[in-house]
């Protein structure tokens, strides 16, 4: 089947078919909490230096956390994580209350989830307007990692992965 540009949901369910792992993208909040929010819109851009990149929607809360604040968090999530990954794909209206203990500081910068299978804090260093989305490019200023199967997302759900 052939769809054309305009259709969102066709087109939605066309980038479904990329399976791609979990993350959650962390900022700030003015008041010190720590906010996030589930993507699948990150990557490595460099390693001389090392530079990451995350697509935020300008309609999210993160994308005026991150475009003031001038630094994010990106946390990989495990498949023991998938909780995680609901909590924070919905509005901040219908969350309810995130677990103090959902989030570790690395250093200086944002907080990240706990028990991620990696983790990076970021400063942006450029910011590209493309769409209804901002790619934000982010010089990676600490990171951890440890073992785990990581949590995937396929065709709108999260499969297990067998390793």
């Amino acid at each position: 089947m052939t769809s054309e540009p305009g259709n969102n949901s066709e087109y939605r369910r066309a980038w479904s078919r990329f399976a791609t792992g979990v993350t959650i993208i962390t900022s700030s909040e003015p008041g010190g909490g720590a906010h996030g929010m589930t993507a699948n819109g990150v990557t490595s851009v460099s390693l001389d230096p090392p530079l990451a990149l995350i697509c935020v929607a300008h309609s999210r809360n993160s994308f005026s956390l991150i475009d003031e604040s001038g630094e994010f968090g990106i946390s990989v999530l495990a498949q023991s994580q998938k909780s995680v990954a609901m909590h924070f794909a919905k509005d901040p209206a219908e969350r309810g209350p995130t677990p103090d203990d959902m989030f570790v500081k690395l250093g200086s910068g944002p907080a990240v989830i706990s028990d991620a299978l990696a983790n990076f804090t970021c400063e942006v260093i450029s910011r590209h307007i493309e769409g209804d989305h901002t790619i934000f490019v982010g010089r990676v200023k600490e990171f951890s990692t440890q073992e785990g199967v990581p949590l995937i997302f396929y065709d709108a759900s999260f499969p297990v992965l067998e390793l």
